[in-house]
């Protein structure tokens, strides 16, 4: 939700986004919509070819033989983590840095975004990732056999049941997927509420998202974000297709759910 405030340098009042304090500071009322969806469209692509892209050549995925000294599932939740942080400093002055759909609508739940950029930021995010998997599945066509290979592990997407790297049911997945992302918003919501926390904002979020990915991945491969999960879909087969719909749905209950929480109980940012 936007709120008006007094611009010194000009001396009118115009709506501020109060997705983060960064953008307070940095006056992010003159970006254009444009310039908002380019940095998610930006940041989106930069996780997705960071972690996805991390899991499908560095990680033993999807072919042990031939990849035995990956970086395993530490150095994917590292990537997606680090990926984050690059993002958020890069962009997140301009759009604040949500970079994932859940992410968006979880902010518009607690009053802290601005409603008319949802949609445009919801399809950036999606766009973002999609050209992240189609650069990955053409660096990986340049070896024979490995985009075929990758297909068939799945292309790092998310799943459920024989889909999930520990063979863990739907209910779990659900439930791991929704809470987990209602943490991943409180912490946001938390973290950029604060200005003394304004410098460390990026690495507190990044890491959270380390953490995340470092308890679910034997789960369900770890989502939290429905453009990661569709950027993968598309290249991994019938299964993740098929499939696809709980790492929309979940991330976006978990995520609604924590932002009015927030919102209910009263948690704002400190703007004094």
């Amino acid at each position: 939700m936007a709120q008006r405030r007094p611009h010194h340098d000009r001396g009118r009042t115009e709506p501020v986004s109060e997705s983060t304090s960064e953008q307070q500071r940095e006056d992010a009322d003159v970006w254009s919509p444009l310039a908002r969806y380019a940095s998610e469209f930006f940041g989106t692509f930069l996780l997705v070819l960071g972690g996805v892209g991390t899991a499908l050549f560095a990680a033993n995925i999807p072919n042990a033989t031939d990849n035995q000294q990956g970086v395993g599932y530490l150095g994917v939740a590292l990537a997606f983590g680090l990926t984050l942080v690059a993002g958020i400093s890069a962009v997140g002055h301009i759009s604040g840095g949500h970079f994932n759909p859940a992410v968006t609508l979880g902010l518009l739940a607690a009053g802290r975004t601005d409603a008319r950029h949802v949609a445009g930021y919801i399809v950036s995010q999606v766009v973002g990732g999609l050209v992240a998997t189609s650069i990955i599945a053409a660096v990986l066509s340049g070896k024979s056999g490995a985009l075929t290979a990758a297909r068939d592990g799945g292309f790092a997407s998310n799943g459920y049941g024989s889909a999930s790297p520990g063979g863990y049911g739907l209910g779990s997945v659900f439930l791991a997927e929704a809470v987990l992302t209602g943490v991943f918003i409180a912490v946001i919501l938390s973290i950029t509420a604060k200005r003394e926390y304004q410098a460390v904002a990026p690495i507190g979020i990044g890491l959270t998202l380390t953490l995340i990915h470092l308890v679910s991945i034997p789960i369900s491969n770890t989502s939290v974000n429905p453009a990661r999960s569709i950027a993968a879909a598309v290249y991994g087969g019938a299964t993740p297709l098929t499939q696809l719909w709980v790492f929309i749905v979940a991330p976006i209950v978990g995520a609604v759910v924590a932002g009015l929480v927030v919102r209910v109980t009263g948690r704002r940012r400190i703007t004094s």
